[in-house]
């Protein structure tokens, strides 16, 4: 397993296994209450080039490697608007959380949410969820401006510009990539409570 920034992802090419560059990732496309990633949205290679009027399902997705999305061939492409349709049904987000405020669910604003981080199982097949958020932090934090990682539960209530947590995820804040997997599974397993 693997944690990275979306913010990582957009722009990355989309090459089948034949060698042929089909696409490059656009926008991430959030799917079970923005709990895991659906898919992405697409534009063409090129400077030049717009968004494509096709999608890719993450459950296409062959690899998500360090410099490229791999994909068998460009069958795994679909209509967007079914890739998004697939991610409404699911309970998607359906919205951008960029900029949006976390707060906890006692009512403390811990900052703004300025890139997602997400966990990518490998190989084909496995999953790209949600687990936290890069955020600007607010004084909640004692480091108010600076960039901090927050880890989510499994499940996330979002509401229009508001992301909601626990008020137990300002105990497992991290400042970098290299022990926040750990940090992710210490709050889970709280909430979760002893077996």
């Amino acid at each position: 397993m693997r944690l990275m920034r979306t913010s990582e992802v957009t722009k990355r090419p989309v090459v089948t296994m034949g060698g042929e560059d089909v696409a490059q990732i656009k926008d991430v496309v959030y799917a079970a209450g923005g709990g895991a990633v659906g898919g992405f949205t697409l534009s063409g290679r090129g400077m030049f080039s717009g968004p494509l009027k096709q999608s890719l399902p993450w459950s296409s997705v062959a690899a998500l490697g360090a410099d490229a999305v791999m994909i068998n061939d460009d069958s795994a492409l679909q209509p967007t608007q079914s890739v998004l349709d697939a991610s409404a049904s699911s309970g998607g987000s359906g919205g951008n959380v960029i900029g949006s405020q976390v707060l906890t669910d006692s009512g403390i604003d811990l900052g703004t949410v300025v890139d997602v981080i997400i966990e990518v199982e490998q190989p084909h097949g496995g999953r790209c969820d949600v687990v936290g958020y890069e955020i600007e932090a607010s004084e909640a934090l004692g480091s108010k401006g600076t960039r901090m990682l927050i880890p989510l539960p499994d499940t996330l209530a979002a509401s229009g510009e508001h992301l909601m947590v626990p008020a137990a995820a300002k105990d497992f804040v991290a400042q970098d990539l290299a022990g926040f997997g750990a940090a992710v599974l210490a709050f889970r397993a709280q909430l979760e409570g002893p077996r």
